[in-house]
């Protein structure tokens, strides 16, 4: 049984999507089929569609990509407040990159449509960024925070290109952001300062990293524009790894958001500090599950990806 008060729920970023994502959960709760209709008739097109049967390459689009995984949450959360009603009072909530705008909504600071808008233009304007400026990201495995931040100061002062270490995601998995060269040079040096693995991802955009600053401007008239609230449950923002307690510093933290690390392993450490013995994940797959998995295989983890999983949880109430 669920103990809400030493619970968190934690929202996924990009990288979680997959074809057939929500299909089976819209079909099974009536509740999770509006949300999803809601999308559609909000965006003026099927985003369900997208979801539910793709094709992988319109929903890899990050354009596409960054509002489906937020209905994507939503819906588990609405399905969860449907089964637990008053009850459903976590103790935190947080996101990784693209699933703090999810997690701002569960933690009241942010309505749907008003998020759904702003999603959207989150993911445009990062396309555009990577138009302007080409960038590309790599997982490194095995290789602690500070020598990765010594990796890149390294590898930035050789070539004079952009390199950061974009997401801190847990023990020994940190990922790089930065110019294409500064990655390829940043690989195989990375396996001579005792990486297990350096990976180079399948993205096209360098999230978290001075190559997004070219839309920073048109992001915050963008979050000027969208309405917050001060949040009714405590919410863990990425770029500090602590609570966000107002209007004007949810704004500032999406903001910074854009160019700054996702500090998930210290975010998550700081709710266990507090308390916090289950994370719940709603999304696809299981990504936050696993990095839970590496910063303390003490706590609870569960994971709402489908209908199955969410009715297994709610008969073990």
């Amino acid at each position: 049984m669920v103990d809400w008060s030493t619970t968190a729920l934690v929202f996924p970023g990009q990288g979680s999507q997959e074809v057939g994502m929500g299909a089976d959960l819209a079909a099974a709760f009536p509740v999770a089929q509006a949300t999803f209709a809601e999308a559609d008739e909000l965006l003026g097109f099927s985003l369900s569609d997208r979801c539910f049967n793709g094709p992988a390459e319109d929903l890899n689009d990050t354009y596409n990509t960054q509002p489906a995984l937020y209905v994507m949450g939503v819906a588990l959360l609405r399905v969860l407040r449907a089964m637990f009603g008053d009850d459903l009072q976590p103790a935190y909530v947080a996101g990784h990159s693209l699933g703090e705008l999810t997690a701002l909504t569960a933690a009241g600071a942010l309505d749907f449509p008003a998020g759904l808008q702003l999603v959207r233009e989150r993911g445009r304007l990062m396309n555009e960024a990577s138009q302007r400026s080409p960038g590309a990201m790599a997982a490194l495995l095995g290789l602690d925070a500070a020598v990765v931040r010594d990796l890149c100061a390294e590898v930035s002062q050789q070539t004079g290109k952009v390199l950061v270490l974009a997401n801190d995601n847990c023990h020994g998995q940190i990922v790089i952001s930065g110019d294409q060269e500064a990655i390829e040079t940043a690989l195989p040096l990375a396996s001579e300062h005792g990486a297990k693995r350096a990976v180079q991802l399948v993205v096209s955009v360098a999230s978290h990293s001075p190559l997004m600053e070219s839309i920073t401007a048109d992001f915050r008239a963008a979050l000027d524009q969208t309405p917050f609230s001060v949040p009714t449950i405590p919410i863990i923002g990425n770029v500090k790894a602590a609570p966000l307690e107002s209007v004007d510093a949810i704004r500032a933290e999406l903001d910074a958001q854009l160019t700054s690390s996702v500090r998930w392993t210290e975010s998550a450490q700081y709710m266990l500090d507090q308390g916090v013995m289950t994370f719940i994940e709603l999304g696809p797959k299981d990504v936050l599950s696993g990095l839970m998995k590496r910063i303390d295989r003490q706590a609870t983890r569960i994971t709402l990806n489908s209908a199955e999983s969410v009715l297994h949880l709610q008969s073990a109430q």
